[in-house]
């Protein structure tokens, strides 16, 4: 089998666009892992070959790309005896995009560098669509050298990518990244329900606070197109999700003896919503329990 490939492993919701996206513009066969059949089944068409085992992955690739859920996942795909650290070989480069802390990150970084694999961790911004039309964000924690040797591949899934610093520097934006979002998310959900119950119209008012200084990513995304349509499907991010990410924030700014309050109230929101019910749903869903619902039975 050739070395030259790309391997994939998770193949998720931004995973499978962004896999998608290296089959039809990479200029090398891609293989992919997941645990599910669903994602191999519909990239099969693009030429990604569908591995059986995380082994065959990294035996077959010159770059693995990781794009997991969280620290959990990453440990368990990473160091599990028949995982990629097992098989990986010298040469090799890993591409962590997943969100995870940034001293797993540089753990992750010092135990590839044991078997002269160079890692980078890689996590990505923007909405699913944004993975579809390959126009993510990507915020790149690596060596000068290896972020000009990745940069090329990175933009077949992003339309900006970004050196941040060293190994973890990347995820330490991320974070900060989703914490400054999800915290601009909840002033919205507050603004739309106490604009609604004091008589306007929501849509008037989200589109009016986007012509203002109000305006933001999250308002025009998250609001017009989710809390403003009450649209919360459970295949996107979802509050479990954006509760992982807020903790790793919080975590980051106890480490760097900061205390976030806005962060540590929205953490107390998450808690309520997944105690409501809400918890596989959209995270614009917030909406709901700043108005006080709960998931009926």
């Amino acid at each position: 089998m050739s070395t030259a490939g790309i391997g994939f492993i998770g193949l998720g919701v931004m995973g499978e666009p962004m896999c998608r996206n290296l089959a039809a513009r990479a200029d090398r066969p891609v293989i992919g892992f997941d645990l599910k059949a669903g994602p191999l089944a519909r990239l099969a068409p693009l030429g990604v070959k569908a591995a059986a085992s995380l082994a065959e992955v990294v035996q077959g690739a010159e770059t693995v790309i990781l794009s997991l859920p969280g620290e959990p996942e990453l440990r368990r795909v990473c160091f599990e005896p028949d995982g990629v650290l097992a098989h990986c070989r010298g040469g090799q480069t890993i591409i962590d995009t997943s969100t995870a802390p940034p001293a797993l990150a540089r753990e992750l970084a010092e135990r590839f560098a044991t078997k002269d694999v160079a890692f980078a961790d890689a996590p990505i911004a923007r909405t699913r669509q944004a993975a579809a039309d390959g126009t993510l964000l990507i915020m790149v924690g690596a060596s000068n050298e290896l972020f000009a040797r990745i940069r090329p591949l990175l933009a077949l899934m992003g339309s900006e990518i970004t050196h941040c610093g060293p190994v973890g520097a990347g995820q330490v934006v991320k974070l900060l990244n989703n914490m400054v979002l999800f915290e601009t998310v909840n002033a919205v959900c507050e603004a739309l329900a106490i604009g609604t119950r004091a008589g306007l119209d929501g849509k008037l008012l989200l589109e009016t606070l986007a012509r203002g200084s109000a305006d933001s990513f999250a308002l025009r995304n998250h609001g017009l197109k989710s809390a403003l349509p009450e649209l919360y499907p459970t295949d996107a991010f979802s509050v479990r999700y954006a509760l992982k990410d807020l903790t790793y924030a919080l975590d980051l700014a106890r480490e760097t003896g900061v205390k976030a309050e806005g962060a540590e109230l929205l953490r107390s929101l998450y808690q309520r919503a997944i105690e409501a019910g809400f918890g596989d749903s959209y995270h614009p869903v917030i909406r709901k329990v700043i108005e006080g619902y709960k998931r009926e039975n």
